[in-house]
């Protein structure tokens, strides 16, 4: 049900979660170092929020964010069930995804838990709106850094870029300037996985890849022809993710 890493940081508490219909990978972090333990979640699905706040519990950890890394077509997010199970939670999104949350960040803001943050990069190209969480660069943040890429960057893949304002272009140039760029050791976390594949490294990435590799041309080449099904849930997912995956929300704000 869940993996952990436990060589990032003696104070960091890390789980990678999966859902299994939408292959969609949850990652709870928190700062077990400060006093009230406070933890975010990347990604949530609405269909395994009460486990994940189940282990939140157990773990005697203190949730203050759900946060998304772009408006999904495949899994309505639980970002929204969340909050009403857990009051306090703020929901967190890009402002340029243009959907509804509690916070909107903007490229280089960062998101602190504790004493350990979380750096906002743009990585558009799959979305208009997609953006990267990194982990703070600094001799008290985790080692090696993580980036948490959504749908931008997957382990050997990348993205579709046919809907939502997607764009190859934009997304081969978002990979390689602020994704390729990490230090090579920098662990890159997806939002999902289709292969079994749980982490990878941006180094891996770098000459693994089979379509960021290429040059940009051959890279858009590649993406216009993938022949790929209209999403099954997106008529479904992205009205309700939209409004933090609560369909039936009268509210302005999530």
């Amino acid at each position: 049900m869940a993996s952990s890493c436990a060589n990032h940081s003696p104070k960091l508490v890390f789980r990678q979660l999966f859902e299994k219909e939408s292959c969609t990978y949850t990652y709870l972090l928190a700062d077990a170092g400060h006093p009230q333990k406070p933890a975010l979640l990347i990604d949530p699905v609405d269909k395994t929020a009460d486990r994940d706040l189940a282990l939140v519990k157990e773990l005697g950890l203190k949730l203050i964010y759900a946060i998304n890394t772009h408006v999904h077509a495949d899994h309505v997010t639980g970002s929204g069930l969340i909050k009403t199970k857990f009051p306090g939670v703020k929901s967190v999104i890009s402002n340029a995804s243009n959907a509804k949350a509690d916070l909107f960040v903007e490229p280089g803001d960062k998101i602190y838990f504790g004493d350990i943050f979380l750096e906002v990069r743009a990585t558009p190209g799959h979305t208009l709106g997609c953006v990267t969480y990194v982990t703070g660069d600094g001799p008290n943040q985790p080692q090696p850094r993580m980036a948490f890429t959504g749908d931008a960057l997957l382990i050997r893949g990348c993205g579709r870029t046919d809907f939502q304002g997607g764009s190859s272009d934009k997304l081969y140039d978002s990979v390689h300037s602020q994704i390729f760029t990490l230090p090579k050791d920098t662990l890159v976390y997806p939002a999902h996985d289709y292969k079994g594949f749980t982490v990878s490294t941006v180094g891996e990435e770098m000459l693994y890849n089979p379509r960021l590799t290429k040059d940009k041309e051959i890279f858009k080449n590649i993406m216009q022809n993938l022949n790929l099904s209209y999403p099954k849930m997106m008529d479904v997912a992205v009205p309700a993710n939209m409004v933090c995956g609560l369909q039936d929300t009268k509210s302005e704000a999530c």
